[in-house]
């Protein structure tokens, strides 16, 4: 049974959903949403560059895993949010994690359409493992589009012979951008968070190219892709949100693949609940439940 706030907080967000496909209406808009939600205090955030690439570290007083990082890549379509926007979020699941986050500001369309926020993705991760973290202690982490583009950077790396990480957390990720998904009809009217127009912004991201760019290919899409050789992959979405289908099929194709992929679809959630924590029950229970999914994983690491 959901939570009394998650009638609350669908409420408020259902109020705000806009069909203002501007650009700078939307960068706003999240700025707006988000600006309530504050990083917990014991969480150090400490702004940083990373080869050129501008972000934040995130940095648990509780610290245990001193070797090891998460890189965290935000959503918003490609076209807005930043780890101004995500901090709350990302301080949450690294205090959950007990270990430092590095959240990038990777760029943006339209202005820098694909593969701009892959390439900063990969320079940074390979940048990191220069700089002494090993692969096996870097978790790839992402929500939404952020996430799909953990998943075509786990793909570049795999068909490039580059090490993978240990694993990657995926919420409510965004694998399809020729928005082919069943829920994008059937839960419409679910979603309180993101409508079908939003979606429609994957066209900043394919750009304006001669030839334009596929938007089945596999670095833009991931459900495409052929998923064998991935890491272990979590993937939490919810019944209600309009990207379901994104994460079933995803899930799906990575488990026939042969992955370790675990599933968890939330009851009565929309897309990318977790941003609301702490104030919504059911997103602080999910980034427990994240974080468990983390220790279980490398214990089974530290034995192999």
């Amino acid at each position: 049974m959901p939570s009394k706030s998650s009638y609350l907080w669908r409420a408020l967000l259902k109020a705000g959903v806009t069909k203002d496909k501007s650009i700078d209406v939307l960068r706003e808009k999240i700025i707006k949403d988000t600006r309530s939600l504050k990083p917990p205090k014991d969480v150090q955030i400490t702004p940083t560059k990373v080869a050129g690439i501008p972000g934040e570290w995130l940095t648990p007083k509780s610290l245990l895993a001193r070797n090891k990082i998460m890189t965290y890549l935000h959503g918003g379509g490609y076209v807005v949010g930043s780890p101004a926007t995500h901090r709350s979020l990302v301080a949450r699941l690294a205090k959950a994690c007990s270990i430092r986050a590095l959240s990038l500001d990777y760029r943006l369309a339209p202005e820098h359409p694909f593969p701009a926020a892959l390439e900063d993705s990969l320079t940074v991760y390979n940048e990191v493992i220069d700089h002494g973290i090993p692969p096996e202690n870097i978790i790839l982490a992402g929500d939404s589009a952020g996430a799909g583009l953990a998943l075509a950077t786990l793909i570049s790396l795999r068909d490039n012979q580059h090490p993978l990480p240990a694993m990657a957390l995926c919420i409510s990720p965004w694998t399809d951008l020729a928005l082919t998904g069943e829920s994008i009809k059937t839960c419409a009217k679910l979603d309180p968070y993101i409508s079908y127009e939003s979606l429609t912004l994957n066209a900043h991201y394919l750009g304006k190219t001669d030839p334009p760019h596929d938007p089945k290919s596999p670095l833009i899409s991931p459900l495409y892709a052929d998923f064998s050789g991935l890491p272990p992959l979590l993937i939490h979405v919810g019944t209600d949100e309009i990207l379901l289908s994104d994460s079933t099929r995803l899930a799906e194709q990575a488990k026939n693949a042969g992955v370790d992929v675990t599933l968890k679809i939330w009851d009565d959630m929309w897309h990318d609940f977790h941003m609301w924590a702490p104030y919504l029950p059911e997103a602080n229970l999910a980034i427990k439940e994240m974080a468990e999914f983390v220790t279980s994983h490398w214990r089974k690491q530290s034995r192999v």
